[in-house]
């Protein structure tokens, strides 16, 4: 009687995980840092998030491991970005997508507000998080996915989102006058990828990437020679390498243009798809964003704080 007792039990609790009981956090797994960040930033303490992608991770070239599919099958909710960033996972979502709830979060925002793919007709640029105006739509999709989860804590969510969409109020504000401070003709961000553009189109920059909108774009010997022209004929000094991409093609461009006689520098390391040590403050989105826009504003002329927007970056430019 008490075998079959505990056999019940036993079969009880794999019909309804723990994670399932009223007093035990939503179990939510992200691919990306940005995502997840989101998740625990609207979850608070009715969620336990797992980040797929750490710091220096490229979304674009990343494959799912045997541990990640472990997570995802043991958790409740999935979410992960789209418009074609996970393109190596894009597959195994849609097919998990009928056994667990699988949110593409970055599907929700309105497609009129985004920038078409460089490569393919149908799809879009999928650096959103760049854009805080932007950011703020994929963070409500993500409160809607957790509430979907668990409707019982709609107010939590509702109260937990509203706070960070305050906080990315006041980063946005805060980009838009440091990053005005910078000399008009000064005002051009030269990365190692397309990740940019809607950064450069939030703060009136003009945005050049030695690669396309995806790190798996071939950056040519002419596209190369093509920068380091608009480099010297603009007299810009500064380019900036990505924490999550090699810095060869960007070394390449300043001994371009060093042999044009024009010394250029690289004028810090920016967080493009990835972001900083778990934490640590570049470890969140707020910090992530606050970093570039002040490495960028720094590097490029503007007299402005190194430790930031509220004095918590760590490292300055």
């Amino acid at each position: 009687m008490i075998r079959r007792s505990f056999l019940a039990a036993l079969a009880f609790a794999a019909a309804f995980p723990f994670s399932a009981w009223a007093d035990a956090p939503l179990k939510v797994v992200a691919t990306t840092g940005m995502i997840a960040d989101a998740a625990r930033q609207v979850g608070g303490d009715q969620v336990e998030v797992k980040g797929l992608m750490g710091p220096g991770v490229d979304p674009h070239a990343y494959r799912q491991t045997r541990s990640d599919i472990v997570a995802m099958t043991r958790s409740d909710l999935i979410l992960w970005h789209g418009l074609y960033l996970e393109a190596q996972m894009e597959e195994f979502f849609h097919d998990l997508g009928r056994k667990r709830m699988v949110v593409a979060v970055a599907e929700g925002v309105d497609k009129s507000k985004l920038h078409a793919h460089d490569n393919y007709a149908d799809k879009y640029d999928p650096h959103l998080w760049m854009s805080p105006t932007l950011w703020r739509d994929v963070v409500i999709e993500v409160q809607k996915a957790l509430t979907q989860a668990r409707p019982e804590a709609a107010d939590i969510f509702a109260a937990n989102t509203e706070a960070f969409l305050a906080q990315i109020a006041e980063l946005e504000a805060y980009g838009k006058q440091v990053l005005a401070a910078v000399p008009e003709n000064n005002r051009v961000l030269v990365t190692a990828h397309d990740a940019f553009g809607y950064f450069g189109a939030e703060y009136g920059y003009d945005v050049l990437g030695i690669q396309g909108i995806s790190t798996q774009s071939e950056a040519g010997l002419n596209r190369i020679s093509e920068l380091v022209d608009t480099l010297v004929d603009r007299q810009l000094t500064a380019v900036f390498v990505e924490s999550s991409v090699s810095d060869r093609s960007m070394r390449a461009l300043i001994e371009g243009a060093a042999a044009r006689g024009h010394q250029v520098e690289v004028g810090g390391q920016l967080y493009s798809d990835a972001m900083g040590e778990p934490g640590t403050y570049e470890g969140t989105y707020i910090g992530m964003l606050d970093h570039n826009i002040t490495v960028i504003a720094g590097a490029l002329g503007a007299d402005i704080p190194k430790t930031g927007m509220s004095g918590n970056l760590s490292a300055g430019f």
